[in-house]
This record gives C-alpha cells, sequence and structure tokens, in this order.
C-alpha cells in the first residue's frame, strides 16, 4: 500500500480542521451526559445531531428499548433510555463499514468533574475527553474527509451512537447486533492507550443483581424467628469469591452488597451486585451455570433468591479476521508514520458486541490518553487529527480494495 493523491486530499482534509475537531470535542465534553442524566443526555444528543446534518447522511434519532433495574431495596423498576442516533450513508454499496460510539459518560449529573481545561504538558483533561466525546469528533472528522475521496461511493456506512454503553449497552445491544449482522467492517472510537496501542482480544462480560429476600423480626425479643438477609448475602458474596482461581481467566468482582436497616431489626433485604469477565464460549458458559446454581441455593432457611441479569457482552478473540484487520491497520499506520500495536485486554465495550453479530473490528480508534473513569482522564490534542487521518486512510484503502472488507467478514463468517 501506498499513500495515493486522492487519499493525501483526504488527510489534509483532517489536517485542515484541527481546531474545529478538538473544539466540538470539548464542547461535548463540557455537557454532562452521565448514562441516568437523562436532561445532560438529551442536551448532549442534540448537539451530536447538529454536528452531523454536515454530512451527506440520512441522520434520525433511534428510540431504544427500556430495561429493568433493581434498587438498593431490592425492588425492580423499569428503566427507560435515550435514544441512540444513527446516520446512514449509501446503504446499498457493495461494502458497509459500521462505525459505533457511545455519548454517555460514568460522570453523574452530581459529579464535580464538568469541565475540561488543560493541563501544564498540554494534555486535556476533562469527562469523557477520551471515552469518547473526543473519539466520537474523530469518528466524524474521518467520515467528513473521506467523502471527498473520488471512491467513496464504492462505501457504505452507518455510524450509531448509544446512550448507555457505560452501563454495558442494555438498551442499545438490539441495534449493535443489527448493524454487526449486515457490516462487513466495524470501527468503534474507544480511547487507545496513551501509547497508541489498541486493545487486541477482550474478554467477556457479565452483570449480575442477586436479590436475597429474608424475614424481618425484632433482634431482641425475637431474633431466631427472623431470617437475616444480610447475613445471606456476605455468604454467597464468599461463595461467589471463591469462584477465584477456579477456572483460568475467569473473574468474579462482587462489587456491592446493600440492604437492611435499623440495628434492632433482622434484616429482611438485601442486593449482592457482581460483574464476571471470561475469556471464552466454555467459560462464559460455565460461569453462567455456576451462578445459577448459587443462586438456587439459599444459604440457610427462611431466604429466598432471585436472580437478575447475565452475560451482557461476549468475548472477543484474535481470530483470523480479527488478526488480518489488525494487521491492515497495523500497515496502513505506518503509511502515517504510526506504529500500530495491539494487546489483550480485561476491559469491553461495542466492539464485543459486534464480534459477537459476525462483525470484525477494531474498537480503539479513539484519541490518544488515559485514566478514564477518574477525574485525571486527559487526552492528547495532537492525537485528534492523527486517529482521525488514520481512519480516514483505512476508509479509503476499503473503497479501493488494498483492505478487503469482504475477505475480512467471510473470515469472521468462518469462525461462527
Amino acid at each position: 500500500m501506498r499513500i495515493l493523491p486522492s487519499d493525501q486530499t483526504v488527510l489534509d482534509h483532517v489536517a485542515a480542521r484541527e481546531t474545529a475537531i478538538i473544539g466540538r470535542a470539548i464542547e461535548w465534553a463540557n455537557v454532562n451526559s452521565g448514562s441516568r442524566n437523562a436532561e445532560g443526555l438529551n442536551a448532549v444528543l442534540a448537539l451530536l445531531e447538529a454536528g452531523a446534518r454536515s454530512l451527506p447522511a440520512t441522520v434520525e434519532r433511534i428510540p431504544t428499548r427500556g430495561s429493568t433495574t433493581v434498587a438498593d431495596d431490592g425492588s425492580v423498576r423499569a428503566e427507560a433510555h435515550a435514544d441512540a442516533l444513527k446516520i446512514t450513508c449509501r446503504p446499498d454499496a457493495p461494502l458497509q463499514v459500521v462505525l459505533t460510539g457511545h455519548y454517555d459518560t460514568v460522570f453523574p449529573a452530581e459529579s464535580a468533574f464538568q469541565t475540561v481545561t488543560t493541563r501544564a504538558d498540554g494534555a486535556l483533561n476533562g469527562p469523557g475527553i477520551a471515552d469518547m466525546k473526543g473519539g466520537i469528533s474523530v469518528l466524524l472528522a474521518a467520515l467528513e474527509a473521506f467523502e471527498t475521496h473520488p471512491d467513496h461511493g464504492r462505501v457504505g456506512w452507518t455510524v450509531l451512537l448509544s446512550p448507555d454503553e457505560e452501563i454495558g449497552s442494555p438498551a442499545s445491544a438490539p441495534l449493535l447486533a443489527e448493524l454487526g449482522a449486515r457490516g462487513h467492517v466495524g470501527m468503534t472510537y474507544e480511547p487507545a492507550l496513551a501509547d497508541g496501542t489498541l486493545a487486541g482480544e477482550r474478554k467477556g462480560s457479565g452483570n449480575y443483581h442477586l436479590i436475597v429476600t429474608g424475614k424481618a423480626a425484632h433482634a431482641g425479643r425475637a431474633f431466631h424467628e427472623g431470617a437475616n438477609a444480610v447475613a445471606g448475602a456476605a455468604i454467597i458474596a464468599g461463595r461467589l469469591h471463591a469462584l477465584n482461581g477456579q477456572r483460568e481467566g475467569v473473574t468474579v468482582n462482587v462489587a456491592k452488597i446493600s440492604g437492611g436497616g435499623p440495628l434492632n431489626v433482622v434484616a429482611d433485604n438485601a442486593v449482592v451486585r457482581f460483574n464476571v469477565r471470561v475469556p471464552d464460549a466454555q467459560a462464559s458458559a460455565w460461569i453462567s451455570e455456576t451462578v445459577r446454581q448459587i443462586a438456587a441455593e439459599p444459604p440457610f432457611p427462611g431466604l429466598t433468591l432471585d436472580l437478575h441479569g447475565g452475560m451482557t457482552r461476549a468475548p472477543k478473540p484474535m481470530d483470523a479476521s480479527q488478526t488480518a484487520l489488525f494487521e491492515a491497520v497495523r500497515d496502513t499506520g505506518a503509511l502515517l508514520g504510526q506504529t500500530i500495536a495491539w494487546k489483550p485486554s480485561g476491559g469491553v465495550c461495542e466492539g464485543n458486541n459486534l464480534h459477537a453479530a459476525g462483525l470484525p473490528n477494531i474498537d480503539t480508534l479513539g484519541v490518544l490518553g488515559g485514566d478514564i473513569h477518574s477525574d485525571q482522564e486527559f487526552a492528547w490534542p495532537a492525537s485528534f487529527v492523527e486517529r482521525a487521518q488514520l481512519s480516514a486512510l483505512i476508509l479509503c484503502k476499503i473503497a479501493s480494495g488494498e483492505i478487503d472488507a469482504l475477505k475480512l467478514k467471510s473470515l469472521r463468517l468462518e469462525t461462527m
């Protein structure tokens, strides 16, 4: 592969818009859009919708399905989610690329971390500037530039920006599965590591909420007439924690136990919340069955158990399609003087969903940064143009056939 004059025009288009690419990411990051901040999510959605109007595409809001949540008192409540934003261009073209991102963040409306500042070393520090409002700006910049390429008509593309990735994509998962089944190559804009390293294979993940219901009683007069849900929850938490080390690569993190009340009352409610990570489909089946068995066996009489949740993202191995795609991206990056490397990650993202639906994908094409999910989150300003140029050149090479999207899809289907 080499950079053709038509490719260089695309790359120059990105470079000329550096200030705007960074500026709009800062603007978006300055509006809180925590996963459960409905007002903030809608505000950011409106900004993204306006920004997408510059593209020669159909821009539409897509309603997402509702989900359920388990409150700390054990009650199960319905939860609504904001719309996703879908941007579609040339859906009948012979090659289809799916680009995804999320506009929610982990920072709730009441968080003290609300605005973007510039550190002394030049890095941008702000909520979602790396994860992943910076990535969304890179995504749009790459598409804006690619549309100037003479071969752009060979490639159709669909963008899905979701409101719930940080809570496991309960509302947008069906949309991701639908797009993954239809596309040939996927591009997702989670941040890369600070040195540009990409996430290769990823573990799968599951989120569980186990409701423990007991019987209230006076802690002094009638202790033995009660059944202590908090004590039962603690025993169950121990059983779950003991699963660590039983199967290679499987981890169980008991994240929270809630419930109970006054000290003189035997607790009649508790909730155990835990996350599991698995390296492959066999481990996923094992942990799912093991958790089900634990949830079917109350630790002592008088308790009932009600399990909610499950595996939310399947593992994403480095199969033949993933290996071939990463190698193509590495070669594309080399044309730009960018060293592209990758390594395994225990983290999960929309790339897991897309791969499970049959789509080979790179899911860390966003900006270079770090310390995500903390008030130290940062992104390097220079990486905005660098990463947008990488994505734009990938699209150019898909259009020219130098990256064989049809072959990549075929390799993925062979392993399903």
